[in-house]
């Protein structure tokens, strides 16, 4: 997106509407209010073929997006408005009042570090050749900074603490006079407007950021809000502090943005921007027209997922140890016991879900008799139809004990039509089952 600029050209039109004076009363009146600076605005909505000055690492990328550092090890980058802005008249005069509004955005990989911040500057020069990356943020090197022949005001966003330049912690806001050892600085945040409360902003949150930056000629004061985009510029600033930069910006200066970028995998990005010089607020940017930021990290999960996926997850458990419960239950229901002399017995036994099965459960209405060594039911073998009679011992009974393995070891060896036939038996842990050949009229 192309930048919308206009060029107010107050003094043009002033000095033309005075033509016909006289000579004399125009050089007066040159004299008493001076020659005013032609005012100058501009917009970036995004940066898509935008023709700014770069260097460095500073780069447009296809989606609009001004990327003032890569992830390339200890480097810089710089983006500035083509055009040098005329901030006062000439011959070191007073520096016009000027406002500046944009977007960022530092996306790290890693959302607990980040390499050093970035900074709006106005300087006397786009040929920052000679500044050093890391925490001289591209704008300084070691013996140039603090100089007064540097002549650059700047606001950095700096996410390290640096102490040789007494930062005051790694997320803060400076204003800085030819130096990164800021003449006034805060931590980054906004003061709410409904209570008044301070919030704080991360600056490498990896959220998009609008920042004001004004400069009131007549009180010679610097003030600098902040917010997350899209939000009103909060009513009380951020910082405010005194500072005359008719002394330190040259007549005739660029501003733009300078990054430096270290060791740790981070980008810093500009959205939009905007610029006013002769009073009055920066225009106002268009958040319909912002770019979009890349995605860092896995795509989020929708939040419908995010409420589905606990619950979804807390009914599969739940219903996995409901049926282990019953696959379990079922197990000790049907549990039996087997040893080592039974094998010769295999073709006799039965399983004890079987018997369970004929019998009904061994309900009282299948009893047909009880005795000392134990009860016997009335069943009817699933699948077979056979009628039998199933009786129960007792595993404390001695006797019972005894019977059982009598009766066991006659199992097909005994035939007498006066004798029930024995077809088989089951053991189970605390019982011991007999399964005869139902006859209607025997004794059991």
């Amino acid at each position: 997106m192309a930048p919308r600029v206009k060029w107010r050209g107050q003094s043009g039109r002033r000095w033309r509407a005075m033509v016909s004076l006289p000579w004399l009363v125009l050089l007066l009146l040159a004299v008493a209010v001076g020659v005013e600076a032609a005012g100058e605005e501009f917009v970036y909505d995004g940066f898509g073929g935008a023709a700014l000055a770069l260097d460095g690492m500073a780069a447009v990328t296809s989606g609009g997006l001004l990327l003032l550092t890569n992830d390339t090890d200890m480097n810089k980058g710089h983006a500035f408005h083509p055009e040098p802005v005329r901030f006062s008249g000439g011959g070191g005069g007073v520096v016009s009042s000027f406002s500046t509004t944009f977007v960022f955005a530092i996306v790290s990989e890693f959302l607990d570090l980040s390499t050093s911040g970035f900074a709006f500057l106005v300087a006397p020069s786009r040929d920052l050749s000679g500044a050093m990356p890391q925490q001289y943020l591209g704008m300084f090197n070691a013996s140039s900074n603090g100089d007064p022949r540097n002549r650059v005001f700047a606001v950095e966003f700096d996410t390290v603490r640096n102490p040789e330049f007494a930062d005051i912690n790694n997320n803060h806001v400076g204003v800085d006079v030819n130096s990164l050892n800021s003449s006034a600085a805060a931590t980054a945040g906004y003061y709410d407007d409904a209570t008044a409360a301070f919030q704080n902003l991360s600056l490498i949150s990896r959220q998009p950021m609008q920042v004001w930056v004004d400069y009131d000629a007549a009180a010679a004061e610097v003030t600098v809000a902040m917010a997350p985009a899209r939000w009103p510029r909060p009513k009380t600033p951020l910082l405010t502090t005194r500072v005359n930069l008719s002394t330190v910006i040259a007549d005739a200066a660029y501003v733009g943005f300078s990054s430096a970028s270290s060791i740790v995998l981070c980008k810093h990005y500009v959205l939009s921007w905007s610029f006013r010089l002769g009073g009055g607020a920066a225009p106002a940017l268009d958040y319909a027209k912002l770019p979009k930021l890349p995605r860092i990290g896995p795509k989020p999960r929708s939040k419908a997922l995010t409420v589905a996926l606990p619950i979804a997850t807390t009914v599969i458990v739940l219903t996995a140890v409901a049926v282990g419960f019953v696959l379990l239950r079922q197990r000790l229901k049907y549990a039996e016991l087997r040893e080592d002399w039974e094998v010769e017995f295999g073709p006799h036994r039965f399983a004890f879900k079987d018997l369970y099965d004929a019998t009904g459960g061994f309900k009282d209405k299948r009893l047909l008799g009880a005795g000392g060594f134990g009860s016997v039911y009335k069943g009817v073998l699933p699948g077979s139809r056979t009628e039998v009679a199933v009786k129960r011992v007792s595993h404390e009974s001695r006797q019972g004990m005894k019977e059982f393995i009598a009766e066991v070891v006659s199992i097909g060896r005994i035939r007498h039509r006066n004798l029930v036939q024995l077809l088989g038996y089951c053991r189970r842990k605390g019982e011991l089952l007999l399964v005869y050949d139902y006859m209607p009229n025997a004794k059991w």
